[in-house]
C-alpha cells in the first residue's frame, strides 16, 4: 500500500448550538477539510437523542475529519477544554489516507 498517508480520525458529536464552536476551533488549529453530519442520534450523558423524534428541540451533529499526527495533537489539545464546556464526545482513532491518481477534468 504504498499510496497510503498514516493519519488520525476524529469524530467528534455536539449539540448543534455547539457546531459554530467547534468550527471555530477546527480553523483555529488550521484544519482543511472536515464533514458534517446533521440530526444524529444515540445516548450520551444528556441521555437518549431519537433524530426521528418530531418533539425532539436538539440536535446532534458528527463531526468527522483527518488529519497528520502534528496536527491531531494541536487539534486535541484545542478540543479537551473546549469539550468539557460545548458538551459532547471526541473519539481519535489511527487510519489510513488512500491516495488516488491525479484526475483532472
Amino acid at each position: 500500500m504504498n499510496n497510503t498517508i498514516a493519519m488520525k480520525r476524529f469524530e467528534i458529536v455536539v449539540g448543534i448550538e455547539q457546531l459554530e464552536q467547534l468550527t471555530e476551533i477546527l480553523e483555529k488549529t488550521s484544519v482543511r477539510g472536515y464533514t458534517t453530519i446533521k440530526n444524529v442520534g444515540g445516548l450520551g450523558s444528556r441521555g437518549v437523542r431519537d433524530p426521528d423524534d418530531v418533539l425532539m428541540e436538539q440536535e446532534n451533529v458528527l463531526v468527522v475529519l483527518a488529519c497528520q499526527e502534528e496536527q491531531a495533537q494541536k487539534l486535541a489539545s484545542e478540543l479537551r477544554p473546549a469539550l468539557k464546556g460545548l458538551g459532547g464526545m471526541c473519539l481519535i482513532s489511527d487510519c489510513l489516507w488512500l491516495q488516488g491518481p491525479a484526475v483532472s477534468y
